[in-house]
C-alpha cells in the first residue's frame, strides 16, 4: 500500500511522535475524508499504512490519502473531543456523523433589568413568557433545552393556566387599553391594564420558574401557607385565588405524571442499530418532568465501524511484531479491542452532541460509556456528569420508553428508506436507466412559478441517494420576459442552469457522460463543473418539453435526459403521462406505479419550493421590504427592530426622525438617512 503513496507522506507518518493527538486525512481534491484519534499518533496513524488492505473499506480510503495533517494533545480525552468537534465541523466522508440542522427551542422569561437597560415602559416590570430558539442572552432566564417546539408551547400552556404570566408581544402590550381574550379565559392576569400589581406578578414569575426547576412539592408547600395566612387575615379574596392556584397545579402535576424522585434534568439515551442504519433517541427530562424524545440517524456507520476495526487490527499486528523492549519509554498501551458498534455510536452522540448542547448531570444509557469520554465532557461543561448504565425503577421505565421508541423509529426509517429505494428502481426499469448504480441517478426538476405574471421565479430541485437534497435547491428570478409567458421563463432558467455544462464540454471536445454519471460526476467531468443530471424533468407538456428542447438542441446536451410531466385527463392527480424530447411516445405509468409516485413526488416537491419563493418575492415588493434593505447600514438585525418597533414598513415610513433614533442601533444620522429614503 504504501507504494501508492509520496515519500513525503510516508517520512511525515514515520516522523510522528508517539504521543495522543488527532488526525486528519485528504484527498487529491482536498476533501477530508476521516477525523481520528490515538493515544499514540505514531501507532496509529502508521497501522494504516504498514500493509496491502485490499479492497476493504479502509483500502478503498487509504488509497485516497495524499495529503495528513495531525493535531497534538494532552490527553486521550482532549484528543476525543477534538475529534468529534472536528467531525461536526468539517463532516468528512468516512467517520460517523450525527447531522442536526436545527437548534433546540427553549422557554424564555424576559428580565426586568435587561428591559430596563433599554429604556422599556412599562413592560419592564411584568416579565414575558416566550418560545425561543437562537443564542441563549445571559440577561435572561431560559428553560431547557427542549426536545421539540410542541414540548415548549404545552409547558407555557400549563404555565398559563397556573400563574397565568403574559405571553404578548412588548409591542403588542404596551398599546393595549383593555384585556385580551387570554385574561377573559384566565390564561393571563391582565398586567396590560394593571389587574395585577408589580409586586403580585413578580411573585407569580418566581413560583413558575421554581415548577420549572422541578421544585413542585416545595412550591404547593409555599403556595398552601400563603393561602392559610390570608385566611387568618380574613382575606377571602387572595385566599381564593391561591387556593385555585393550587387546585390548578395539583391538576398538572396529575395530568403531566411530574415525578416525585430526586432526578430533576435527566437525559436518557438508546441506541438501535440494524441493516447498516443507527437510531439514537434521546428523551429528556427536565424539572422532572418528561418532555419527550428526539431520534437522531447518523451516517457512514459502516464504514466508519469498518475502518476503526480494520485500523485497530493492524495496529494489534504491528505490536505484535515489534520486537521485544523495542519502542519508546512510555509509548502507547496495546491497542484496544474492537467496541461494539451500539457504543462506537453513542459515544460519538455523546461527544457530537454535548459540544452545542448544555448537558444534564445525569445521563441514563442504553450501552455503557467510557468514563474519559464522561470526563472530557464533565471539564467542558463545568459540571459533574454521571451515567447509569443499568439502572432500576424509574429510571429503567425511562430507558425502557426510550428504547422502544429508537426501535420505531429506526423501523421506520428502514421501512421509508426501502419504499424509496423501490420507487427509484421502478422508475429506473421503466425509463431503462442503468439500475446498477440508483444511488447515484440524479433527477433535477424545473417548474415556474408567478402569480398574473408577476413576480415571476423558477426553481430547481434535486434528487439523488434516494431523496430529495434540499440544500441543493435553487431558485432563479426570471426578468427581461413577458409576464405570464411560462416557455420563456422555461427557456431562460435552462440556459441559465446548463449553459456551463455545455461550455465545458466544448472546451474539452466533449463529455463522455456515461463515465461522469458512473463516476458520480467527478472523473470526467471538469472540476467545479455543474454537473448534468440524469433526469431533467419538466412540469409541463408538449409545449413546455418542446422549449427544453430547443435549449439542449442549442447546448449540445443529451436530448434523452428531458422528461415532461404531462397533465392527464381532467388534471387528475395519478393520470399524468411523461412526454419525451428524443420522438418517444408518451408514456403513461398507472396510478398505483410506483415511477409515478417519485415523479409526483419531485414534481410536487419543485412546484411548492417555486410557490414560496414567488410568494416572499411578491410580499417584498407589494409591501415595500426591499426600501429597508437597500438603504445603507440598515442590516437584518436593525431592519427586524425597526419592523418590531412600528409595526412594518408603513410605520416606519411614518415615524419621526426622533422616533426613528429611539431604536436601539439607530444613530440620529442613520435615522435621517431613513428618513429620507422612504419619502
Amino acid at each position: 500500500m504504501s507504494d501508492a503513496h509520496s515519500d513525503e507522506l510516508l517520512a511525515q507518518v514515520a516522523a510522528l511522535p508517539p504521543l495522543p493527538g488527532v488526525y486528519r486525512y485528504f484527498d487529491a481534491d482536498g476533501t477530508l475524508l476521516y477525523v481520528g484519534k490515538a493515544r499514540s499518533l505514531k501507532k496509529r496513524v502508521a497501522s494504516y499504512f504498514q500493509k496491502n488492505h485490499g479492497g476493504t473499506r479502509i483500502g478503498h480510503m487509504v488509497s485516497r490519502i495524499v495529503r495528513l495533517e495531525t493535531t497534538v494533545v494532552r490527553s486521550e480525552a482532549e484528543a476525543l473531543l477534538l475529534e468529534n468537534n472536528l467531525i461536526k465541523t468539517l463532516n468528512p466522508k468516512f467517520n460517523i456523523l450525527f447531522r442536526d440542522d436545527k437548534s433546540y427551542p427553549y422557554l424564555k422569561i424576559t428580565s426586568t433589568a435587561a428591559q430596563q437597560a433599554r429604556g422599556e415602559q412599562p413592560a419592564e416590570q411584568f416579565p414575558r413568557m416566550a418560545y425561543y430558539r437562537g443564542a441563549v442572552d445571559k440577561r435572561h432566564r431560559y428553560f431547557g433545552p427542549y426536545p421539540s417546539a410542541w414540548a415548549v408551547k404545552e409547558t407555557i400552556q400549563l404555565l398559563q393556566k397556573v400563574f397565568r404570566l403574559r405571553t404578548c408581544e412588548d409591542t403588542v402590550f404596551a398599546n393595549r387599553s383593555r384585556p385580551c381574550l387570554l385574561y377573559q379565559i384566565k390564561r393571563c392576569s391582565g398586567p396590560c391594564v394593571d389587574l395585577i400589581s408589580p409586586e403580585a406578578y413578580a411573585v407569580d414569575v418566581q413560583h413558575a420558574e421554581a415548577m420549572l426547576r422541578g421544585e413542585t412539592q416545595e412550591l404547593l408547600k409555599t403556595l398552601e401557607s400563603r393561602m392559610l395566612a390570608h385566611s387568618e387575615r380574613l382575606e377571602f379574596e387572595q385566599a381564593a385565588e391561591l387556593r385555585n392556584q393550587i387546585t390548578a397545579l395539583s391538576r398538572v402535576l396529575h395530568q403531566q405524571a411530574i415525578e416525585t424522585v430526586s432526578d430533576k434534568d435527566v437525559d436518557i439515551l438508546a441506541v438501535r442499530v440494524q441493516g447498516g442504519r443507527a437510531c439514537v433517541n434521546l428523551a429528556m427530562v427536565r424539572g422532572g418532568r418528561h418532555l419527550g424524545d428526539r431520534p437522531y440517524f447518523p451516517v457512514h456507520v459502516e464504514d466508519a465501524v469498518a475502518i476503526d476495526a480494520e485500523a485497530l487490527a493492524a495496529e494489534a499486528q504491528a505490536a505484535e511484531a515489534e520486537p521485544e523492549g523495542a519502542g519508546v519509554q512510555g509509548d502507547a498501551p496495546t491497542p484496544q479491542a474492537q467496541r461494539p458498534v451500539e457504543v462506537q455510536v453513542l459515544e460519538a452522540f455523546l461527544a457530537q452532541h454535548y459540544t452545542a448542547v448544555p448537558p444534564p448531570p445525569v445521563l441514563v444509557v442504553s450501552e455503557p460509556v467510557d468514563k474519559a469520554l464522561l470526563e472530557a465532557l464533565s471539564d467542558q461543561a463545568g459540571l459533574r456528569m454521571s451515567a447509569v448504565h443499568q439502572p432500576r425503577g424509574q429510571r429503567r421505565a425511562w430507558l425502557d420508553m426510550a428504547q422502544k421508541n429508537a426501535d420505531l423509529q429506526l423501523a421506520r426509517l428502514l421501512a421509508e428508506e426501502g419504499s424509496q429505494q423501490a420507487r427509484t428502481r421502478a422508475l429506473a426499469e421503466a425509463l431503462d436507466l442503468p439500475a446498477d448504480e440508483l444511488e447515484r441517478l440524479t433527477i433535477e426538476c424545473f417548474d415556474i412559478s408567478h402569480t398574473a405574471g408577476e413576480s415571476t421565479q423558477a426553481s430547481c430541485v434535486v434528487f439523488h441517494h434516494h431523496k430529495m437534497q434540499s440544500s441543493e435547491y435553487r431558485r432563479y428570478k426570471i426578468e427581461g420576459i413577458t409576464g405570464g409567458d411560462d416557455y420563456a421563463a422555461m427557456r431562460q432558467v435552462l440556459l441559465r442552469r446548463y449553459s456551463k455544462v455545455a461550455e465545458a464540454a466544448r472546451e474539452q471536445g466533449g463529455i463522455d457522460y456515461a463515465a461522469a454519471q458512473a463516476d458520480g460526476g467527478q472523473a470526467a467531468m471538469p472540476r467545479g463543473m455543474a454537473r448534468l443530471p440524469d433526469l431533467v424533468l419538466i412540469d409541463g407538456g408538449k409545449g413546455q418539453v418542446g422549449v427544453a428542447r430547443e435549449v439542449f438542441m442549442q447546448l449540445g446536451l443529451d436530448l434523452s435526459r428531458i422528461v415532461g410531466v404531462e397533465k392527464g385527463e381532467g388534471r387528475k392527480v395519478g393520470l399524468e403521462e411523461l412526454v419525451f424530447a428524443d420522438g418517444r411516445e408518451k408514456v403513461y405509468l398507472g396510478r398505483d406505479s410506483a415511477a409515478l409516485m417519485l415523479v409526483a413526488q419531485i414534481r410536487d416537491e419543485a412546484h411548492r419550493f417555486a410557490i414560496t419563493g414567488m410568494r416572499a418575492a411578491r410580499a417584498k415588493v407589494r409591501v415595500g421590504g426591499s426600501q429597508l434593505e437597500e438603504i445603507p447600514g440598515v442590516g437584518p438585525k436593525k431592519r427586524a427592530r425597526l419592523l418590531q418597533r412600528f409595526g412594518g414598513v408603513r410605520g416606519v415610513a411614518a415615524a419621526s426622525v426622533d422616533d426613528l433614533a429611539t431604536v436601539e442601533g439607530i444613530s440620529h444620522e442613520l435615522a435621517e438617512a431613513i428618513y429620507q429614503a422612504l419619502r
